[in-house]
């Protein structure tokens, strides 16, 4: 295996370190009048969902994997001051706040905390309560309204698939489709600068770039072939840029840009399906008899090659491969009711640990026993808290290294 700190060529290579996010009391700034701004349908009790995470994150360690988390490495990258204070800086701007005195004074608040508890409160967002003196001191403030925030929170952050992707042995950074999310790749940026570990891993993408790209859009299905959809918040050109880089820093060849439906419901290209085993893929039950694929390569003047097919998914699977036969496994076992209910709680969005060996969530029960008629073995998770964000155990990983297949 390689001595890169970051080495992830397949879906479901043993998997051996995996970075996460425990929700914190950013889910206790949810309010009803503004979930839909902040991309959400509910709002999760904090505790049990801190309790089902732990459980996600014990399971993960009995199964040999290290596991590391998000505000810890962040933490970790900002011993140097001058990089500390750049930190915030940008933090603060891209959060909105604007006035030589209102930046000084959150900039201010944020030095006042150890540097933990500083990332903690810019993810769980600042209250305009909290802030002694702030008032209604310029145009923007009164024409907010009664909008209670300084600076929003960021719930979605326990998906910490989206911002970033590890693929090979680099790391692709994101520029995600909607504000609420996209300061959460400020984390991975300062991560993949400074960390003493991390700080010189490939970069395959930039959150400076223009165009959108999601890291729930990225699979790697093998150690030559990634997909990626052209989705509700992944635009194409991004795949063209993300193809370009990948070929140049990686001994991947091919991408596999999968034209999916631009709705909610299919979010994301591993809300359509998912690998489990080497042959064995977990799929959404509305999944088209065709899909509208477009084979990324690189010809020998090291420009892209783009070959349209009009396959179903297990013909373009069977053929991209190399394999004889696929089995594809439909969320809900193929029961419009069973499948709509647990499609609604990711029930196709499991995440392998090993070829073979999944983690699922306890609630999608027919999906599971899918799964397992299929010789898949599925350890489970509770989810009544967890699952009200919209997302499923893959959603909720970020892994860092897996071994070769």
């Amino acid at each position: 295996m390689s001595q890169s700190p970051i080495h992830v060529c397949s879906e479901i290579g043993q998997l051996k370190k995996v970075m996460l996010h425990r929700p914190g009391y950013e889910l206790e700034n949810l309010m009803p009048e503004y979930i839909e701004r902040l991309l959400f349908d509910d709002i999760p009790y904090l505790r049990i969902a801190q309790e089902e995470h732990d459980s996600f994150s014990d399971l993960l360690r009995k199964n040999g994997v290290e596991v590391l988390y998000l505000t810890d490495l962040t933490a970790e990258s900002l011993t140097d001051e001058a990089v500390k204070n750049e930190f915030i800086r940008e933090f603060n701007f891209e959060a909105g706040i604007r006035g030589e005195r209102r930046t000084q004074m959150i900039a201010d608040y944020f030095k006042e905390m150890s540097t933990k508890n500083m990332i903690a409160k810019m993810i769980s967002g600042i209250r305009k309560s909290e802030i002694r003196g702030y008032g209604k001191k310029n145009l923007t403030d009164y024409l907010g309204g009664d909008y209670p925030f300084i600076i929003d929170p960021m719930p979605n952050l326990y998906f910490t698939r989206d911002p970033f992707s590890c693929i090979g042995n680099g790391v692709s950074i994101h520029h995600m489709k909607t504000v609420t999310r996209n300061r959460e790749t400020l984390f991975a940026k300062y991560i993949f600068s400074y960390h003493p570990e991390y700080k010189s891993v490939p970069q395959m993408y930039s959150r400076s770039y223009e165009s959108t790209l999601e890291g729930g859009d990225i699979l790697i299905l093998s150690d030559k072939v990634a997909a990626v959809g052209i989705s509700q918040r992944t635009e194409p050109f991004s795949i063209e840029l993300f193809a370009k880089n990948l070929f140049k820093s990686s001994d991947f060849n091919k991408v596999l840009a999968i034209d999916i439906p631009k709705s909610r419901s299919f979010m994301h290209l591993d809300t359509v399906f998912t690998m489990v085993d080497y042959n064995k893929f977990t799929v959404h039950n509305s999944i088209k008899d065709e899909f509208r694929c477009f084979v990324l390569e690189q010809d020998n003047y090291e420009k892209l090659r783009i070959t349209e097919e009009h396959v179903t998914l297990d013909e373009l699977l069977m053929e991209h491969l190399n394999l004889d036969k696929v089995e594809l496994i439909k969320c809900g076992s193929g029961n419009i009711i069973d499948a709509a209910r647990e499609q609604w709680n990711d029930g196709s969005n499991t995440f392998a640990v090993a070829p073979g060996k999944v983690i699922a969530y306890s609630r999608n029960y027919v999906t599971n026993g899918a799964l397992q008629e299929h010789g898949v073995e599925v350890m489970t998770i509770p989810s009544s808290e967890l699952s009200r964000g919209r997302g499923g155990p893959r959603c909720m990983t970020m892994p860092l290294v897996r071994n070769s297949l």
